[in-house]
């Protein structure tokens, strides 16, 4: 069947950009534009539909989002799939890997080094105003309860599901459409995944183990982002520390923009470093997110930003579109353990458990002639000369991991492990099966690996 402007142009009654994605949306998930027909170019159907060629590209960028067609140019656009829910890519990728292999692909914190919650959750059962349909920013108990240690002064605090719910709500409410946000090169991939979901160009700012480099963070600023991305404490991918001399240098290079800050704390305290912000250098347009699923239990869903009262207002009324407030008895609940000695004692022997797991893995490395830095958090980074190699390698070996290349827009050769549940038992395994994967001997070319 012909496809050709023509076509087109007697099914297509909204000559609007959404018109024109919507019914042809309708076309493909109908089945009467199958998966590989070809679409006619654009300028033939902005000519029969009466638009301007602009018109129609528009309209292929709202289907190129959702992966429905792909290609353009000299080889033309063709109907990719029939799937019109956004999807994180990067984050579902991974496999199920079975009950034989040994997963160490999620940096996720190990259950038996997390507090209990049945006294917390009765707790927070009764919580103030429960069951209310008040839209609650913060519940003031869960408030008194992180200001003390929060590393500025700021204007408001919002409770949210999660670190990366509040990073992709503040993202939604306040970059503009096709405003293009500047991050770190590496990065966690779910924060990808979400730049790739708002179809906003992406500015990787490479780092070293002090965190962003100045020289990358002018040149991305040059590019005018909207906002910067970083996380201040500890890299959740490279494990690097970013140090209190470096945030001084980023925050002079932002000082002469207008550029939303977005800081993210992912790994929260776990982490020997201390807390940093540039919140109290510029507190109107700095945003900072502590999460607590990764110190106090992934389940309780919850993490605390702050910013200046307008940027918070901002994105509670974004929030109203969906959930509108996070859950009362959460906040409480997170409340009665940020006080809670027991809980506190508990954290500080994670802290001791994930460092000493990093570091013998490290240790047992450095004895096969891999070198890497054991860092900070719940996972390393470690350099390969082929990324294929090596999982294929590791995968034969019994062993799950993620390949850099979901933590970065641009060419690496490594693999992330999460070390926070590799345990006496599998470390010699681990160590003999990744030093195999990391095998230079192969290879000739370039390998990337995060810069000391």
């Amino acid at each position: 069947m012909d496809f050709d402007a023509g076509w087109f142009a007697d099914r297509l009654g909204d000559r609007t950009m959404r018109g024109i994605a919507r019914e042809t949306s309708a076309l493909i998930r109908s089945g009467a534009l199958p998966v590989g027909a070809k679409l006619p170019p654009v300028r033939d159907l902005a000519y029969v539909l009466g638009v301007s060629p602009a018109t129609v590209s528009q309209a292929w960028s709202e289907l190129r989002r959702y992966k429905i067609i792909g290609g353009r140019g000299r080889n033309g656009t063709w109907i990719m799939g029939n799937r019109f829910a956004a999807r994180p890519e990067r984050h579902m990728s991974g496999g199920n890997y079975g009950q034989d292999v040994l997963n160490l692909a999620i940096a996720e914190p190990d259950v038996r080094l997390l507090p209990p919650l049945d006294i917390a959750l009765a707790h927070g059962a009764r919580a103030e105003k429960l069951n209310s349909y008040e839209r609650v920013r913060i519940l003031p108990e869960l408030e008194a309860a992180v200001r003390p240690s929060w590393p500025y002064d700021p204007g408001a605090f919002l409770a949210t599901n999660g670190g990366y719910n509040a990073i992709y709500t503040l993202l939604h409410a306040l970059v503009p459409p096709g405003a293009p946000v500047a991050i770190e090169n590496p990065t966690a991939l779910r924060l990808l995944d979400i730049l790739e979901d708002l179809d906003v160009p992406i500015i990787p700012v490479d780092c070293d183990s002090d965190g962003p480099l100045p020289d990358a963070l002018a040149n991305a600023l040059r590019q005018r982002p909207v906002a910067f991305l970083f996380q201040p404490r500890v890299h959740s991918v490279t494990g690097a520390c970013m140090s209190s001399a470096r945030l001084e240098v980023i925050g002079d290079l932002l000082a002469g923009t207008d550029v939303l800050i977005v800081e993210d704390d992912g790994v929260g305290d776990i982490a020997s470093a201390p807390r940093i912000s540039l919140g109290r250098r510029f507190p109107d347009r700095v945003v900072h997110i502590l999460s607590y699923s990764k110190t106090h239990g992934p389940d309780l869903r919850l993490a605390v930003l702050s910013g200046s009262a307008t940027i918070v207002e901002q994105i509670q009324s974004y929030r109203s579109f969906s959930s509108g407030w996070t859950s009362r008895i959460l906040q409480a609940a997170t409340a009665w353990l940020l006080q809670d000695p027991a809980t506190a004692a508990l954290v500080e022997q994670a802290k001791e458990v994930y460092r000493g797991r990093r570091e013998r893995l490290a240790g047992e490395l450095a004895k096969r002639n891999v070198d890497i830095d054991a860092g900070h958090g719940l996972s390393v980074l470690i350099p390969v000369a082929s990324e294929p190699y090596a999982m294929v390698t590791l995968a034969a070996h019994g062993i799950a991991v993620h390949a850099g290349a979901k933590f970065s827009t641009g060419k690496t050769n490594a693999v992330r492990v999460a070390t926070s549940i590799l345990d006496e038992e599998h470390l010699e395994h681990v160590a003999n099966s990744l030093a195999l994967a990391a095998d230079v001997s192969r290879f000739h070319g370039p390998r990337w690996r995060f810069p000391r």
